[in-house]
């Protein structure tokens, strides 16, 4: 469905003009969410009765003049931010009933500029997924066609904001947990730089990789929120103290780039034709706008996939070890004893695939394989990263598909290392910690979002958007 707003430089527009409020604004996302959640399986809590009060609130304040500067805009949270007083479950079962005691950093600074939440979104029990198959409340459905996956981590985000059920989401980005649902869903999906954005507040699932990224309609929009969420943070010690960049102010691009895209991987087995197709349409269009184009070699692209799954689950293991049911959430009702207490709430509390990935965590910390897996990761890391930086210093851009395939089917992907593999494209940013953005980039022949993914320089958040943005308007043209 065509969004009511693509931007919320439409919204504040029809504001200003008065031909709209922030209420009836919320009332349309409400009435929207009433007429396709229960088909589509988004929003796991909705704040109506809180949502009608923040926007009386900024409607309020923007008759006084003294509105923020996201005022009008309707945002959805992901269920793995801590809003203090609402659910925070990361779509488990073992933190039934737990309520957050603080809000984070980056929610707390998207209140502050007058965003209004509506509710809490469903995704991959702890953010572990690509197909938000694996949360505890059911899967996430695709709205294009809801006999398809919406893409995983973030997948309530991405459909929330696909089908015009808030205007912007606030997901996290592990692994692609952004990109990849904004690509199966036609929309835009940020990955900050790692550190550019606090992780205070983020439920944990692999500290060195977890990222908060904006899932918008327009690419205005993810400059604006991460212009307000990004920063320094006093709680979060690993937040940068780069200085944040008016990314909304810097949109217009230089008249030239030097771009490459990484050709063992748009000419590896498995790549949907389609997807490849529009891969080399947006290389030809860049050409023909006079940006340099050039293939290059990416050595490593087998090792990325191995590599980042044997580093997140090292860190998934020790992370998730504090959910044992001893002070809050689900406990096992059958326990006798200590030792059962801790068995039987992580065994019934955790899903399968959370299970999988604590079990190979533990096992690749383990005494016995720590150097065999643990520590040769980590030396592939950075040999990834070095080459990752390499190659942005030659280049101002990577571009290459955000995912090897279309939304695929629901139950489609049975067999978990088929799943993994899914993340081929979008694991690299990440190993890197470099800032990577996906933008819609046409449709398959079954009219399935196809996405496009563009790597810039730590940092570069300011190039990538202007890029971006030149490249959605140019995608939307044709």
């Amino acid at each position: 469905m065509k969004p009511l707003f693509s931007s919320l430089s439409e919204i504040q527009r029809e504001l200003a003009a008065g031909t709209t409020s922030c209420r009836q604004l919320v009332e349309y996302y409400l009435d929207n969410i009433s007429q396709r959640n229960a088909e589509l399986n988004v929003f796991l809590e909705v704040w109506a009765d809180e949502a009608r009060q923040q926007a009386v609130a900024v409607d309020e304040k923007l008759a006084q003049g003294t509105a923020g500067k996201l005022a009008g805009m309707v945002i959805g949270l992901k269920d793995v931010l801590a809003y203090q007083g609402h659910s925070l479950q990361s779509s488990s079962r073992i933190l039934d009933g737990f309520k957050s005691l603080f809000t984070g950093t980056a929610v707390q600074r998207l209140l502050a500029e007058d965003a209004i939440f509506i509710g809490r979104q469903n995704c991959d029990e702890f953010a572990m997924g690509g197909s938000n198959e694996n949360s505890a409340f059911g899967p996430v459905r695709n709205a294009q066609d809801p006999s398809r996956v919406p893409g995983g981590s973030s997948g309530g985000s991405a459909v929330a904001v696909q089908a015009d059920m808030c205007l912007a989401s606030i997901g996290s980005d592990t692994g692609g947990s952004v990109r990849q649902p904004a690509a199966f869903c036609g929309v835009i999906g940020l990955k900050p730089t790692y550190s550019r954005i606090s992780r205070y507040g983020l439920v944990a699932f692999a500290s060195s990789f977890d990222q908060i990224g904006p899932i918008t309609h327009s690419v205005e929009d993810a400059a604006r929120l991460l212009e307000v969420m990004a920063g320094a943070d006093g709680y979060d010690s690993t937040a940068s103290q780069e200085p944040v960049p008016a990314y909304s102010e810097l949109l217009n691009p230089a008249t030239q780039y030097r771009i490459g895209y990484i050709a063992n991987a748009i000419g590896r087995p498995g790549l949907q034709a389609e997807v490849h197709e529009a891969l080399q349409q947006t290389l030809d269009t860049l050409r023909s706008h006079g940006h340099a184009v050039e293939a290059v070699e990416f050595p490593l692209l087998e090792e990325m996939i191995p590599t980042y799954y044997i580093l997140t689950t090292a860190e998934a293991s020790s992370n998730l070890s504090r959910f044992d049911g001893v002070k809050y959430g689900f406990r096992a009702p059958d326990v006798t004893d200590l030792e059962s207490l801790y068995k039987k709430t992580r065994a019934q509390g955790f899903g399968p695939e959370v299970q999988r990935r604590i079990m190979l965590g533990t096992f690749v910390l383990s005494a016995s394989y720590y150097d065999a897996y643990y520590t040769k990761a980590q030396r592939v890391r950075r040999l990834i990263k070095e080459k990752t930086d390499e190659l942005l210093r030659q280049y101002d851009f990577l571009v290459l598909p955000t995912t090897p395939t279309t939304a695929f089917r629901l139950g489609e992907k049975q067999d978990p290392v088929s799943m993994y593999l899914a993340d081929i494209f979008t694991v690299q940013a990440s190993l890197a910690g470099v800032p990577a953005i996906s933008i819609p980039a046409g449709q398959d022949h079954a009219g399935m979002p196809i996405g496009l993914q563009i790597l810039s320089g730590a940092f570069r958040e300011a190039d990538l958007l202007a890029f971006a943005n030149t490249l959605t308007t140019v995608e939307a043209a044709n």
